[in-house]
């Protein structure tokens, strides 16, 4: 009777506490167990079809009209059809300058956004702010942003980035903001650049404990120390949501030896979270290696992904490159006060011996804080940021 007792006990507090989290809903975060459920929140989206997002104001430019305000890039294909049709669905972008894509008043949140950014995508520069701060919260490259770092498109399947055919970037972390959200693009090539786009997000309150989404980019071409830096600085509470990384490999053999290391809260010399090397880190095993065709698997699932494999063509491409990711959605690695991020960049040397690299290595970095946060490095030059 006591053992029915306290498993009844449990039943209803499992019960109670699935009610707390239930009336929490607010329609920020769907997912298949509350799709079901309705909400409040009002949904819109931004396109170059309907630059505000307003209600009733999608699809309004008239390709016979010349006025300023009146942008209509596809004005000519559209012109035997007129207003109402496909008359605006693209931006261009011109060298050198910066385009707003989306200026939203909250409270809300970003829920997907889709494009299809032409050119070189190291040199278009994404940068989301919050709440009218003067510093990005998000600041990189377009294409590793979507995990497509060396600037070939390569399917990419996961929870919360997906890459289709062709080349068209998906991303579906949620981004809640209270008072407002800016997000722009900088195209700091020569060349224009062609832009369809769309930003889908939510109007809705956004509970007091939700932290703002942050994503930084680093380089180190060629990595001079036997540790890359994937992020360091981050002050506040928050936890680390996941990484893409760009590695590309100057030596022959095995170069996934090193391990990932989590400096949390204080730690110095030792880190909390140590892992056991960079296959293991990104949810593989023993190289990436199909043992049969001895040749490296490219592998993308919800959570982690081997989702890219450069390989030298005998002529310019002369070196391995690889593109990754690990997405901590089930696990996020929580911090109270600090976090900095390392990974070893170690192959192996003969005689059974690890080898120190110097690899051209690439990452972002996906948190959630509370703001506001540290400041960001500066981000690389163009020649910097160069594929080279």
């Amino acid at each position: 009777m006591r053992k029915i007792i306290f498993l009844l006990g449990l039943s209803l507090i499992s019960v109670a506490t699935v009610n707390a989290q239930m009336d929490k809903f607010n329609g920020l975060n769907m997912n298949m167990g509350n799709l079901f459920r309705l909400s409040d929140a009002k949904t819109r989206s931004i396109s170059p079809e309907n630059f505000t997002g307003d209600k009733g104001k999608g699809g309004m430019a008239d390709p016979a009209v010349k006025e300023k305000h009146n942008v209509a890039n596809a004005h000519n294909a559209a012109r035997d059809l007129g207003q109402g049709w496909k008359v605006n669905p693209y931006i261009i972008i011109k060298g050198g300058e910066t385009f707003t894509l989306a200026e939203i008043d909250g409270p809300g949140a970003i829920q997907h956004i889709w494009m299809t950014p032409t050119g070189v995508w190291r040199y278009s520069i994404l940068r989301i702010y919050w709440d009218d701060e003067k510093e990005p919260s998000v600041e990189c490259p377009v294409g590793d942003f979507f995990g497509m770092g060396w600037g070939e498109y390569a399917p990419l399947n996961s929870l919360a980035i997906c890459v289709n055919p062709g080349s068209a970037f998906n991303c579906y972390w949620t981004m809640p903001f209270r008072k407002k959200c800016k997000i722009t693009m900088e195209n700091i090539n020569t060349d224009n650049m062609v832009l369809y786009y769309q930003i889908d997000y939510t109007l809705t309150d956004v509970p007091e404990d939700a932290g703002y989404f942050h994503a930084q980019y680093r380089r180190a071409n060629t990595n001079l120390t036997s540790d890359y830096t994937i992020v360091d600085g981050i002050k506040g509470k928050g936890h680390y949501v996941g990484v893409y990384m760009a590695w590309g490999v100057h030596n022959n053999g095995w170069w996934g030896e090193g391990e990932i290391k989590f400096f949390m809260d204080g730690d110095t010399r030792f880190p909390t979270i140590c892992g056991t090397g960079t296959e293991d880190y990104f949810c593989g095993s023993y190289n990436f290696e199909n043992r049969v065709k001895h040749d490296y698997e490219v592998f993308t699932t919800p959570y982690s992904g081997l989702s890219q494999v450069i390989k030298p063509d005998g002529l310019y491409k002369t070196q391995q490159r690889f593109g990754l990711y690990r997405w901590h959605i089930m696990d996020p690695i929580r911090f109270e006060k600090s976090l900095k991020v390392t990974i070893q960049d170690l192959g192996w040397r003969s005689g059974g011996r690890y080898l120190p690299q110097r690899s051209d290595i690439s990452s972002v970095v996906f948190w959630y804080q509370r703001e506001p946060h540290a400041h960001f490095p500066t981000l690389p030059r163009k020649d910097e940021l160069e594929i080279n």
